[in-house]
């Protein structure tokens, strides 16, 4: 089984920093895209980043400038790097990968992790 684990996570003040990191594992052939969703309260999963395989990185305009994404593809793991955090970045962070299985490379679709709690708080 294919399984997505975040880490990073946690309560921080604001103008503070955090870094966030999803590692795949399983029966993987390739991953095209990572990225990073978040779900605050009362709202919508909105997303926040993403990293295509050989493309250009896709930001949030809330984002734009304080967070910056990168991939580890030997690892298999997408990191969030996130700065000058405010209190409406509090929220569930979830990691999502598309990805093409061994023994179904032609067949690629999207997974996500369990996500892992941001709180931006004085």
């Amino acid at each position: 089984q294919v399984q997505l684990v975040e880490s990073g996570g946690g309560l921080v003040q604001p103008g503070g920093s955090l870094r966030l990191s999803c590692a795949a594992s399983g029966p993987i052939f390739t991953i095209t895209v990572m990225g990073w969703f978040r779900q605050s309260p009362g709202k919508q999963r909105e997303l926040v980043a993403t990293m295509p395989l050989g493309s250009n990185t896709n930001y949030a305009d809330s984002v734009k400038g304080r967070f910056f994404i990168s991939r580890d593809n030997a690892k298999n793991t997408v990191y969030l790097q996130m700065n000058s955090l405010k209190s409406e970045d509090t929220g569930v962070y979830y990691c999502t990968m598309t990805l093409a299985k061994l023994g179904q490379t032609a067949l690629r679709r999207p997974y996500w992790g369990q996500g892992t709690q941001v709180t931006v708080s004085s």
